[in-house]
């Protein structure tokens, strides 16, 4: 079958897999498995290869970026400790446990390579969080899954990378001397951390000067692969990159992309993610024939692999069950009562010194004036820290981390893609590599099929269905609402408002768009409808700085910013396209 063809009727299933799915309450990727079986079935359907290094090279870079883009900041910062525990700790505990399961019962690979394979079976994958996004679970637990799914497939992927390269010098080094894993792991891990964020950092200086919007979109996707290219060359993890590159990029984009461009990112990149996906869930059941008649030469049928997968997703759920108990422990041990009467009395304290005396100083009434300014700022800056740990507590409070919350993350842990696509990158000199590939295929889908369908009825077993997921508050709304309302109020009361070219608006004008905040401007061709387009913009600039302003401090969550923001985007694009045509008449 001509190549172009073939590529077309994969997009086509992965479009119908995604439309199906919600429909019939199976995960899309089961979907595209199936399928790819059954066409791989089909007599007149080749053998299919795809060679690793593309899987590596051109599916995950931005895969990963695509999802560290949409990473929530806030909620990302506050819950960073389990986060971090569950993406790196467990990863490298759970590597470590299934290698040495994998060493015990394989003959023909090393220890290395074993632990090599308990690195791909241990991320977990965002198809849960799309699924418990749907089941309606507080947010926190949304965020935590969604910021381990992220970065423990960075972590995995990192031991992956180290073990099979120790183990290739292992094996071709005569002398027996052992490469040292940890510096290894170390500098790969650093040098992609520098490179990544860099690359990120001009990713947004660089975009924010080209206007064009194709142009844009144009470099928007190369962003992953120069983050993962030269962190290679540099002995780095490229993926690791390109999931920082991501990161520094989606909390970036607020303040240095157009509304145009934000909008276009978010599309272009969803997109992406969708086809790689599926591509990667479709191309595995076209290659399971093979992987599967290997097996069948060498071991005379599934048996052991099936052996082998159930033992290890079982070995998985233990470990996982073990280490969430002891984070959810670490939780309930936290005496943040005792911190929150700490930081009422700092505040306390802080308004004593702000409404105290000024300190005198002999060096003149200038020192004592600048003086004064420092001491001001820093105890405004000391409230900042303040209102934010007072908020982390609130938030602490409202979405609490019990043994219930506990047994969904344990339950969430679903592998998926990643387990799939690193599997693929395993070299073709690997022994027994269709025994390694077919039960990271086994644990994936037994994991997608067996905790992604009882995964609901877990949910509403343990109580835990509710209005959480996405979805904002009428209180957090009005908020918001409020607070950007008195940031329009307070740039139309500023004398320094002035149009494009410089001149003041008329003070008629301001005055009656100060009485209407929320109208639509008038749709006439006057020159007071361009006068009234153009304040509109300028309050609408307001609004979204004092957003970015709300965004730092954390009394709000990140879903309700984002929503604000696509608003006041939205908006924005309108009044433009506006202005083009009153340039136009």
């Amino acid at each position: 079958m001509d190549p172009i063809i073939a590529i077309l009727l994969g997009v086509i299933a992965i479009v119908a897999a995604s439309v199906l799915a919600p429909k019939v309450r199976v995960a899309g990727p089961l979907i595209l498995v199936v399928l790819g079986i059954g066409v791989s079935l089909l007599p007149f359907v080749p053998e299919i290869e795809v060679d690793p290094e593309f899987i590596l090279v051109g599916v995950l870079p931005p895969l990963l970026y695509a999802a560290a883009v949409r990473l929530p900041a806030i909620e990302f910062r506050r819950d960073f400790r389990p986060i971090a525990g569950l993406s790196v700790v467990l990863v490298l505990l759970s590597s470590v446990v299934l290698g040495l399961f994998f060493y015990a019962l394989i003959p023909g690979i090393d220890f290395l390579l074993a632990i090599a394979l308990g690195a791909i079976l241990s991320p977990t994958d965002a198809v849960a969080t799309s699924i418990v996004k749907r089941l309606g679970i507080s947010r926190r637990i949304v965020t935590i899954l969604e910021g381990e799914s992220l970065l423990n497939d960075a972590t995995s992927l990192v031991v992956l990378r180290v073990m099979i390269a120790s183990s290739a010098v292992v094996a071709a080094d005569s002398d027996g001397r052992q490469p040292n894993l940890f510096v290894a792991f170390a500098w790969g891990v650093l040098v992609a951390v520098v490179l990544g964020w860099l690359v990120g950092y001009l990713n947004l200086r660089l975009r924010a000067h080209v206007h064009q919007p194709a142009a844009n979109s144009a470099l928007g996707f190369i962003v992953p692969f120069v983050a993962y290219l030269p962190t290679e060359q540099l002995g780095g993890s490229g993926l690791v990159a390109a999931v920082v590159a991501g990161i520094v990029t989606g909390q970036g984009a607020a303040r240095r992309f157009t509304p145009e461009q934000r909008l276009s990112d978010e599309a272009n990149w969803r997109t992406i993610e969708l086809l790689l996906e599926g591509g990667v869930f479709l191309v595995m059941g076209l290659e399971l024939k093979e992987i599967v008649d290997e097996n069948y030469a060498a071991h005379g049928g599934l048996g052991r692999a099936a052996v082998l997968a159930a033992t290890a997703l079982g070995i998985i759920l233990v470990v996982r069950i073990g280490w969430v108990s002891f984070l959810v422990w670490l939780q309930s041990r936290r005496a943040r009562e005792q911190r929150r009467r700490r930081l009422d009395e700092i505040g306390a304290r802080l308004d004593e010194i702000e409404t105290g005396p000024s300190t005198r100083r002999r060096t003149g009434p200038d020192a004592v004036g600048r003086a004064v300014v420092a001491r001001v700022g820093r105890i405004a800056r000391m409230r900042e820290v303040v209102a934010r740990r007072l908020a982390d507590l609130d938030y602490y409070q409202a979405s609490p981390l019990g043994w219930r919350q506990g047994a969904v993350l344990v339950w969430a842990g679903l592998r998926g893609v990643v387990t799939l696509a690193a599997a693929q990158t395993l070299p073709r000199e690997t022994p027994e590599r269709a025994l390694l590939v077919l039960v990271a295929f086994l644990v994936a889908v037994g994991s997608l099929v067996i905790q992604g369908l009882t995964l609901p009825w877990l949910v509403r077993r343990l109580g835990l269905r509710s209005a959480g997921g996405d979805t904002i508050s009428a209180d957090e709304q009005t908020q918001i609402d409020d607070e950007l309302r008195s940031a329009a109020v307070t740039a139309l009361a500023d004398p320094a408002l002035r149009r494009r070219d410089g001149r003041p608006f008329p003070d008629e004008l301001v005055h009656a768009t100060s009485g209407r905040l929320t109208d639509p401007p008038d749709d006439d061709t006057s020159v007071a409808a361009r006068d009234r387009l153009e304040l509109r913009l300028r309050v609408i600039e307001a609004m979204r700085d004092r957003l970015l302003e709300l965004s730092s401090g954390g009394s709000y969550s990140t879903p309700a910013l984002r929503h604000m923001l696509a608003e006041l985007d939205a908006d924005q694009l309108s009044v433009e396209l506006r202005l083009e045509d009153e340039d136009r008449d």
